[in-house]
């Protein structure tokens, strides 16, 4: 609901500019007019009136976009779903769902589950034309609560990439005057202890990944 009523305020917003704009624009050809015309009270008045009412337009647009770039910068995704089961000591299965509805079971070692990604971080003026932060998942893994067992226990790594005509993580690393639209330069990582049976969604945002419990039935 708020992101609706913001979304119907940055539109308000954003049509108060240019209706502002449009009249404050008449206004000033209509003081040219009077100019023209040897009028210089009319001249003056329409003038600055008009001028007021771009100066105005100019506010408004300007908390229009300032509005659209906040719902950009707080934009979540949804990246997958992750059921656990544990299955032994220090051992679980994980059953990833991805949004299109893709499937992948992975047996894994560890105390905990950890997800990585590469991150692509969209310029600001870029978030204000609506390109969010992009993201690539790249690996699940097992990880241990202890740095002995992280040193010496088994380790379990799967990659969650998938083949793609054009990677612009690595365009990015590859050239840099691409840097003046989006970031390439970091991955985000998520990780959460396997205890019992349950549900998470990993969630992508541009502040980087993040696992949350998806709550069950009843509880």
């Amino acid at each position: 609901m708020i992101s609706e009523l913001t979304g119907l305020t940055g539109s308000a917003y954003l049509i108060a500019a240019l209706v502002l704009g449009l009249l404050g624009a008449i206004l000033v050809v209509a003081g040219l007019v009077a100019l023209f015309r040897a009028r210089p009270l009319g001249f003056a008045v329409r003038t600055l009136a008009g001028l007021l009412l771009v100066t105005l337009g100019a506010l408004a647009g300007t908390v229009a976009l300032g509005i659209q770039g906040y719902q950009a910068l707080t934009h979540e995704e949804v990246a997958a779903r992750i059921m656990v089961k544990p299955t032994g000591p220090q051992r679980f299965t994980a059953s990833v769902r991805f949004p299109d509805n893709r499937e992948a079971r992975f047996d894994i070692a560890g105390d905990e589950i950890y997800v990585d990604a590469h991150i692509l971080k969209w310029k600001p003026m870029a978030n204000v034309l609506g390109l969010h932060t992009a993201y690539e998942l790249a690996r699940i893994s097992g990880r241990y609560r202890a740095i002995e067992d992280e040193r010496a226990a088994p380790r379990t790594v799967h990659s969650l990439r998938v083949h793609r005509a054009v990677d612009l993580f690595g365009l990015r690393q590859r050239h840099a005057f691409l840097g003046r639209f989006f970031d390439a330069e970091y991955g985000s990582a998520t990780f959460v202890p396997v205890t019992r049976p349950a549900e998470y969604e990993v969630r992508v945002s541009t502040t980087g990944l993040l696992m949350r419990e998806v709550p069950r039935p009843g509880a």
